[in-house]
């Protein structure tokens, strides 16, 4: 950091920042970095941070992290780190870019940690910046878990060529070990640290996070089931959890506009009017989806169809091709309709649908503490079985609102059981 930031005391910083001023000024390998409080963006009191930037001018790309001061009061992963140009500009585009994806596409995330994890109500105006140069290379995380380290490996995002994030206990440079356990016993609490292994293979210590609140401590079967056929999940310990399911099913939903659609051009439904109603079903599934999402903690998603079929997407959104203004309207309803979904999607912590569908998973989603007792589970049945499995679910009566057991035998193949 610069001599101006190093001066201040560490608890005046967010914990992310004062735990890498702790670290570095420590002697461990942690790249520099500069915070910029939220008071520099709103006075435009940049000297500092251009000072920074002036000193790294080797590197055209920098990496901007959130630094608010309540961060730690939520789950690792819910505010964005961003590549950004290695200038002002760039700097302030990120921040932006960040206070905007913690109000939209992040927001369902910060509702339930705020219902269901006692997290604080946020001033998204008061997020400060880390700036560090970009590194190349990989995420690995590391923490210990029932007195044994595991490493979390996520895929290298801007590598050709990519890999599921893994977690192992064997890291693949025995330093990480030593430099964990060394990194812990200097901070005096259980931690999970993030590093980047750059191409070269240099360890930097990017990420520290104080997991000492954090719980990690972790049947029955109905006579309702279905057999399918898989499961992708990073952590092994459990075979068995129950879930109350959302049932999604977007052709249904597809098909409800489209059929207003129809009253418009062939029933001689006032236009305005008709797509006043088309909109009013999109929206009604958008508040049905973040009631449920805002009901229970955890759930599974159920997936009938999610993104699909596309024809009844693209019928939807052409079928008022006769009245621009007004198709232009209901695409961009449709378009959004998507992301809503996404949000969704990426609030559940069992999908359950066709193999062809899963959930991309980052480094926090991945392995991050908060998976520890409740990881991602993928169960799937294989896509050409999609309308036998389907046409069997409807007949055994699954619907939004039920709790089904997931039991994985030996050869972890799920059966799912509606209790």
């Amino acid at each position: 950091m610069t001599d101006s930031t190093e001066t201040k005391e560490a608890g005046l910083l967010p914990e992310k920042a004062a735990l890498l001023l702790r670290l570095k000024h420590e002697g461990f390998n942690v790249p520099e970095f500069i915070y910029v409080p939220p008071e520099a963006f709103q006075n435009n009191a940049f000297g500092p941070l251009e000072a920074f930037l002036s000193q790294h001018q080797q590197y055209y790309k920098v990496i901007a992290r959130s630094a608010h001061p309540l961060e730690n009061r939520f789950k690792g992963g819910t505010f964005d780190s961003l590549d950004t140009y290695a200038d002002v500009l760039g700097i302030t585009y990120a921040r932006s870019k960040i206070i905007k994806a913690a109000r939209t596409s992040k927001a369902l995330s910060i509702k339930r940690q705020q219902k269901f994890l006692k997290a604080p109500a946020l001033d998204l105006e008061q997020m400060g910046i880390i700036v560090m140069p970009f590194v190349e290379g990989s995420n690995v995380m590391a923490k210990m878990i029932l007195n044994e380290w595991e490493f979390g490996y996520c895929r290298n995002r801007h590598a050709r060529i990519q890999s599921d994030p893994y977690i192992t206990k064997t890291p693949h440079d025995r330093k990480l070990m030593a430099l964990s356990r060394q990194i812990q016993t200097f901070l005096e609490f259980p931690c999970e640290i993030e590093y980047i292994i750059s191409e070269t293979g240099e360890i930097f210590v990017v990420q520290a996070k104080d997991i000492s609140k954090i719980e990690v401590l972790e049947q029955k079967q109905g006579i309702i089931s279905i057999r399918l056929a898989g499961v992708k999940r990073i952590r092994k310990r459990r075979n068995y959890r129950e879930r109350p399911i959302y049932v999604m099913d977007t052709k249904q939903l597809y098909m409800k506009v489209i059929a207003k659609c129809e009253e418009i051009v062939l029933e001689d439904l006032p236009p305005r009017e008709g797509l006043e109603q088309a909109i009013d079903i999109i929206h009604a599934f958008q508040n049905e989806i973040e009631t449920f999402a805002m009901t229970h903690q955890r759930f599974a998603i159920l997936g009938i169809s999610i993104k699909e079929p596309r024809e009844f997407y693209q019928i939807a959104n052409h079928y008022l091709d006769d009245f621009p203004d007004l198709q232009q309207e209901l695409a961009q309803e449709l378009n959004n309709n998507l992301y809503q979904i996404d949000f969704f999607l990426f609030e559940a912590d069992t999908l359950i649908a066709k193999d062809r569908l899963r959930v991309n998973l980052g480094s926090h989603d991945a392995y991050g503490i908060d998976t520890v007792r409740n990881p991602m589970w993928n169960v799937f049945w294989h896509a050409d079985k999609h309308e036998a499995v389907t046409r069997e679910i409807a007949h055994l009566g699954f619907s939004t609102g039920d709790t089904v057991g997931i039991f994985l035998n030996k050869e972890e193949i799920p059966t799912v059981y509606r209790l």
